[in-house]
């Protein structure tokens, strides 16, 4: 009699053991996907935003004439820390409004954004991107040319400062003014909106995660190109394609039900 009700168990210890792996299969995969969608929408909707962006001229032209290392450094870590509050604004908007208004409104967002975007793309000539350089460098010069002697003798002391430790050079002014320009340069910026509003309809990790990979992308290549990098770019072309993807969102979020 044992031996029959161990064999009974066995299969028995089995089933609950499969069921134990499909439930937690079930809960796991959708969490994965979601983090994933709202890492690969983040990831394409930030750099076509950011490629053509100011903020991205703005960190070709500050590499030119600053330590790469530091001007990276600065850009990045605003890009960063303004990723992360628009994504935290994002995710704290269900909590405030219905998540139907949301869905709703993050739709209509991805809408306006590739209308603008497709409309500044057909306004723009085929040329590269000297039009949109030459400003970022004209608003640096004037602001360099504002600071004078000032700005040769922060030049100096960044000099001196390599010898120091590493982690003191990132409270230099050259850290602080690749900082501020970037973190001020992306308020109210169409990406931040975008992304207020991705995370407002997605994974808000996933967002998260995307949005600094395609932010550290752009600023990186940036830096290491420089100003021959950013001339070559089309405006046109970033514009059009930014449009067209904004649209594509619109239209996968406005035919994705409201999960309540």
């Amino acid at each position: 009699m044992l031996s029959i009700h161990v064999a009974r168990s066995q299969p028995q210890k089995s089933l609950h053991l499969l069921h134990l792996i499909k439930l937690f299969s079930g809960r796991a995969c959708p969490a994965m996907s979601s983090v994933l969608q709202g890492f690969t929408k983040s990831l394409a909707m930030t750099f076509v935003s950011e490629i053509g962006d100011k903020t991205f001229f703005a960190a070709a032209i500050l590499a030119m004439r600053y330590p790469r290392r530091l001007v990276l450094a600065g850009c990045v870590s605003a890009l960063i820390v303004m990723t992360i509050l628009s994504a935290t604004v994002g995710w704290a908007a269900p909590n405030l409004i219905p998540r139907k208004w949301t869905h709703h409104i993050t739709t209509l967002l991805f809408f306006g954004f590739g209308l603008w975007s497709l409309w500044d793309g057909f306004k723009q000539g085929g040329g590269g991107g000297s039009e949109e350089l030459a400003e970022v460098e004209a608003e640096l010069d004037s602001d360099l040319k504002a600071n004078g002697k000032a700005t040769k003798d922060k030049v100096e002391d960044e000099n001196k400062k390599q010898k120091r430790p590493f982690l003191t050079q990132f409270f230099s002014p050259i850290f602080l003014k690749a900082f501020s320009i970037n973190f001020f340069g992306e308020f109210g910026d169409k990406s931040q909106l975008a992304t207020i509003g991705l995370a407002a309809d997605e994974n808000p990790f996933g967002v998260i995660l995307g949005g600094v990979l395609a932010q550290l992308l752009c600023t990186t290549a940036a830096v290491i190109g420089g100003k021959s990098l950013a001339s070559q770019i089309s405006e046109r072309i970033v514009a059009l394609s930014g449009g067209m993807l904004f649209i594509i969102f619109g239209i996968q979020s406005f035919l994705t039900s409201v999960e309540t």
